[in-house]
């Protein structure tokens, strides 16, 4: 037997953000395209977009902003801390579990 987890944030049973749009964001900053990042995740433009644009909406913040025309986007300084915590979160989160599971 094993422990397993997803972590996610919520507000009003709606997702803000989670490990899919944790890893949206880094694809968004690796690509510095959303058209790149949804490829690069093999999920369709319309669905990242949807995701990033309502994980702005429930949060009341802008996650990236877009450069000069041709230059691409990058994340906003609160989407990085935001990628980092959750990062931080998820990191802690599997190393309770996989000391937990050697007790199992």
């Amino acid at each position: 037997m094993e422990i397993k987890h997803k972590i996610w944030l919520e507000q009003n049973g709606k997702v803000i953000f989670g490990q899919g749009r944790d890893e949206l964001l880094k694809a968004i900053d690796e690509c510095h395209s959303l058209h790149a990042a949804a490829k690069k995740l093999h999920m369709s433009y319309r669905a990242a977009w949807g995701r990033l644009k309502a994980s702005e909406s429930r949060l009341g913040i802008k996650l990236v902003e877009i450069n000069s025309p041709g230059l691409g986007m990058h994340l906003t300084d609160t989407a990085k801390a935001l990628v980092n915590k959750f990062d931080e979160l998820e990191s802690k989160t599997c190393a309770f579990l996989k000391r937990a599971n050697k007790q199992w």
